[in-house]
Parts: C-alpha cells; structure tokens; sequence
C-alpha cells in the first residue's frame, strides 16, 4: 500500500484546512486510517482515526469538535477536515493504513503498518 498525503499549507488561526490521503491498493476498505502529527523533537502523535467497517472515529481529545475525519471507500482516499486551527496544530501530518485494526490498538503509532510522506500544516497567530 502505498499512501500520498495532501492538503497542507500555512493558514491564519481560526482558518481551515483539508488533508487527503490517497491511497494504492485494492484492499483500502479493509484497512481502517488514521492521522498522525509531529512536530520537531518531539513524538508522532495521534490526531484521528476511521475504522474498516462500521463508521467508528476516533480522536484526540484537543481536536474533538474542530476535526473530522472522513474515507471514501470508491476513492481510496481518508480525509481530515480542520476547522477552527489554533497555532499549537501546527504540525507535518502523516496519514497511515493498519491492515489489521483493532479497537484496542487504532491509536498506536505501531499499529500502523504504511505510512504517507506526510504535508506540513502551519497556523499562525
């Protein structure tokens, strides 16, 4: 599998941004999503997720009602709308596939198995 993440660029806090994740392969639906961000010297952190089968999301707490993750199964491709950026989302975001998700697990970076070249997200004050 291999995944092409986009979207990124630099917006004013309060502004929006859509990432999009395409992903190869023919077993996409199969797999559940997730994104993920750093930032420098520190560790790749969770931001969300989407199951394989039943629509589950899941987030982090400090983006809960600004983010929301989406997939389209006919295209391939995951999502992550950001409405309402603050300047600590600042960040390379990073989408990655889990061939097999557990709920347990789905917000592990060692879950996931293919990860994407990641696009920079800057918010500025």
């Amino acid at each position: 599998v291999q995944l092409q993440a986009s979207g990124g660029g630099l917006v004013q806090a309060g502004g929006s941004l859509r990432l999009s994740c395409a992903a190869s392969g023919r077993t996409f639906s199969s797999y559940a999503m997730g994104w993920f961000r750093q930032t420098p010297g520190k560790e790749r952190e969770f931001v969300a997720a989407f199951s394989r089968s039943g629509g589950s999301t899941y987030y982090t707490d400090s983006v809960k009602g600004r983010f929301t993750i989406s997939r389209d199964n006919a295209k391939n491709t995951v999502y992550l709308q950001m409405n309402n950026l603050k300047p600590e989302d600042t960040a390379v975001y990073y989408c990655a596939a889990d061939p097999n998700p557990i709920t347990s697990t789905i917000r592990s970076i060692n879950a996931y198995d293919y990860w994407g070249q990641g696009t920079q997200v800057t918010v500025s004050s």
